[in-house]
C-alpha cells in the first residue's frame, strides 16, 4: 500500500509542475512578416535577423527573445532556431512558412502575421476576414499535422497600426517617410479621413478575432489575448529608418510581452 501512495505523489508532482520544467522544446521556428525579420531595427536598412523578438540572438542588444529565454531554461536548443518569416509575406504565404518549420522539426513555433494583410496600397487591398481565417487555418492544420509530438504554437496578436498613425502622424519626417516609401498607404495616406483609418482598424479586429478563434481550436496552440494588439507603444519604440517597424526598444518589448503569454511565461 505505501509503495502505491508514493508512486501517487510522484505522479501528482509531475502533473502539478510547471511547462518550464517538462516541455521546453530542443528546437524551434518563427513564422511572420518583416517584424519578425527584424526589418529595419536599428543602424542600416534591411533584415537583423539577430534583433528578433523570436528567435534572434544577438548579444549585447537589449532583446531578450523566446529562444534565449528558452535557451536559459535548457541548452539543448542553442542553435536551433529557424527564422522562417519573410519581408512582405501575408497570411496566405503563412501555410509555406509551415511547411518549412515542419521541414526543420521544431518543437515550438511563434506567429506574428497579419500587419501587411492591412497595410495595403488601399483599404480595397486589404485580406477578407474570410480568406485571413482560412489560410490560417490552413498554417495550423500543417502545423498540427506535421510538427513532432509534444510540440507547441504562440500567436501573437497583430499590433495596433491605428496606434502607429496615433503616436506618428504629428511628425513631419515621419509622414514624409510614409508618403515617399508608400509605406501602409491604406492607413497611412495624407488623404485618409479619420473614418478610413477606422475602417482599417476595424478590419484589423476582424484579424485578431480570426487568430483566437482558430488558436483555440488546437490544443497545442496559445494566443495573446491581445496582449500585443493592445499595447501602447510610443513613438521611441518605433524604427527612424522607416517609421513603421519596432527599434531594439520596439523588439524588446515585443520579446517581452508576447513571452508573458507564452506557454513558458513564468518561467
Amino acid at each position: 500500500m505505501r509503495r502505491f501512495l508514493l508512486a501517487g505523489v510522484v505522479v501528482a508532482l509531475v502533473a502539478a509542475a510547471p511547462a518550464s520544467a517538462q516541455t521546453v522544446p530542443s528546437s524551434m521556428a518563427s513564422l511572420g512578416d518583416s517584424i519578425t525579420r527584424a526589418t529595419d531595427v536599428c543602424c542600416w536598412y534591411g533584415d537583423h535577423p539577430a534583433q528578433s523578438w523570436s528567435t534572434g540572438g544577438g548579444v549585447l542588444d537589449g532583446i531578450r527573445s523566446h529562444y534565449e529565454r528558452l535557451r536559459a531554461l535548457d541548452p539543448a536548443i542553442a542553435g536551433r532556431n529557424y527564422n522562417d518569416a519573410r519581408a512582405g509575406a501575408r497570411m496566405r504565404d503563412a501555410p509555406a512558412q509551415a511547411q518549412a518549420a515542419v521541414a526543420q522539426g521544431a518543437g515550438y513555433v511563434t506567429i506574428l502575421m497579419g500587419a501587411n494583410d492591412v497595410c495595403r496600397t488601399s483599404r480595397s487591398a486589404m485580406t477578407s476576414a474570410a480568406d485571413f481565417r482560412t489560410q490560417f487555418t490552413q498554417t495550423m492544420d500543417i502545423l498540427a499535422t506535421g510538427l513532432p509530438a509534444g510540440s507547441h504554437v504562440f500567436v501573437s496578436s497583430i499590433p495596433n497600426v491605428y496606434r502607429l498613425w496615433q503616436v506618428l502622424h504629428v511628425n513631419p519626417v515621419a509622414r514624409l517617410v510614409w508618403a515617399a516609401a508608400g509605406i501602409c498607404q491604406s492607413l497611412l495616406a495624407e488623404t485618409n479621413t479619420e473614418a478610413d483609418r477606422q475602417a482599417v482598424l476595424a478590419r484589423e479586429v476582424e484579424l485578431n478575432g480570426a487568430l483566437a478563434d482558430v488558436c483555440a481550436q488546437y490544443t497545442m496552440c496559445r494566443f495573446d489575448g491581445g496582449a500585443i494588439f493592445d499595447y501602447p507603444f510610443a513613438s521611441d519604440q518605433v524604427s527612424r529608418l522607416d517609421y513603421f517597424h519596432p527599434n531594439l526598444a520596439g523588439q524588446s518589448v515585443l520579446a517581452s510581452v508576447t513571452w508573458q503569454h507564452s506557454w513558458w511565461g513564468g518561467a
